[in-house]
């Protein structure tokens, strides 16, 4: 899928938005869909469509939604050559090129805490946030850069083949057992057979979590995540990044514009029948703790989610739709940052838009002539009724985007 040939070009437009899209989608939180379909039209099956793909599943399975963060740790590898060339063109060493590797990584480390420590008493070290988990990765791939195809498609099997094996050896929990680390609702998701090494709270990488989250201070001892997020899926996540660095190597080659984008969509077929096969057989397809079959299954949609943009945007050549994307794809860890601390339904671009905008909240009460209590709201219900949590959650996305724009057009880059 690599070519030695010289390369083309240091920057893909396809990326930056594929990369902003992807960040938009984050941000908007799922537009509520989720809620507004459960809480109003739960026999509705359009509602029922949407709240499905713009929310995770609970264990098994894909939606939508749980293909955002397997897109974001397949843009670092395909990002890795380009920004290799890049600093290789300004004249920079290998040995600095490399510090900065580490850097990035440790920031990203560090960074991802700080964020999810937010309106926490004292620091949570957790690491299951996609930028700790990134970090916790990144500097692994970036060894693999310029090796052949064959030579990381090997560390590619090694590594999700020896993640297997490590939940395969681990002993099974019994359902009816006492288990402190996973609640009665948890064991209604739990496997039987063979799969059961992948139970929700019960596996490898939840029990090194018992063991090493607790070597932190902490307010209380840590037992499981409510989501069943583990540490150590930035181990297969490494899987994901190592297919985004060779797809990324492919879109830096000098092979035709259109053999790219073929060998884009032959690689997410591949790795779709592949993960489809590992499911049904040893392996459920989890994404909440990065199995080998959700690794590969996952990576084949998002080749060819970058196939699309990559022959839309860089083949085809049109790039003016996607402007409002490569704004914030330019600027990715900004508008990550922003949608953490101040973005969310809760925060502070959400409380100043409602203090400005909604006077659905406020209500009027009178005495009539009869002596009776007449109360009524006013107010436009901006943020208020049966969509106003759509509408909320699209007034925040806007905000987002404008900062990016401002900061787009005075050039203000955020880069780790």
């Amino acid at each position: 899928m690599s070519d030695p040939s010289p390369p083309t070009k240091s920057r893909l437009a396809s990326l930056d938005a594929y990369r902003g899209f992807i960040m938009l989608v984050m941000a908007s939180g799922g537009f509520a869909f989720a809620e507004v379909a459960k809480k109003h039209f739960p026999d509705s099956s359009y509602w029922n469509f949407l709240g499905y793909e713009f929310d995770h599943v609970p264990w098994t399975g894909c939606a939508f939604w749980d293909l955002i963060q397997p897109s974001f740790m397949f843009m670092v590898g395909v990002a890795i050559p380009f920004s290799h060339a890049s600093r290789i063109a300004k004249g920079q060493s290998a040995t600095r090129i490399a510090a900065h590797v580490i850097y990035r990584s440790v920031a990203l480390i560090l960074l991802g805490i700080f964020l999810s420590s937010n309106g926490a008493s004292q620091t949570n070290f957790t690491f299951v946030n996609v930028l700790t988990q990134i970090g916790l990765g990144y500097a692994f791939v970036y060894l693999l850069l310029g090796r052949s195809f064959v030579f990381q498609l090997l560390i590619l099997l090694a590594i999700l083949g020896g993640y297997w094996y490590l939940f395969f050896q681990q002993p099974v929990q019994e359902v009816g057992s006492a288990i402190l680390t996973s609640t009665a609702r948890d064991r209604e998701l739990w496997f039987s057979g063979l799969f059961a090494h992948w139970n929700k709270n019960a596996n490898f990488a939840a029990e090194f979590d018992q063991w090493f989250l607790n070597l932190f201070p902490r307010q209380k001892p840590f037992y499981f995540n409510e989501g069943g997020y583990q540490t150590l899926n930035f181990v297969p996540s490494i899987g994901t990044m190592i297919l985004g660095l060779m797809a990324g190597e492919l879109l830096r080659s000098a092979r035709k514009p259109m053999s790219k984008f073929f060998y884009l969509l032959g690689a997410g077929a591949l790795c779709l029948a592949v993960g489809l096969i590992l499911d049904y057989t040893i392996c459920p397809s989890v994404k909440r703790i990065w199995t080998p079959s959700w690794a590969i299954f996952s990576s084949g949609w998002v080749f060819w989610i970058l196939a699309g943009f990559y022959l839309i945007i860089d083949v085809l050549g049109f790039r003016l739709w996607a402007f409002p994307l490569i704004v914030v794809g330019m600027n990715s860890i900004a508008i990550y940052c922003m949608s953490q601390l101040l973005g969310s339904r809760r925060g502070w671009i959400s409380r100043t838009l409602s203090t400005h905008l909604d006077w659905g909240y406020q209500t009027l009460t009178a005495k009539t002539p009869a002596g009776s209590m007449w109360q009524t709201d006013f107010g436009p219900h901006l943020f208020g009724g049966i969509y106003g949590p759509i509408v909320q959650s699209v007034a925040v996305l806007l905000v987002l985007w404008l900062a990016c724009y401002w900061m787009y057009r005075r050039g203000i880059f955020l880069r780790v």
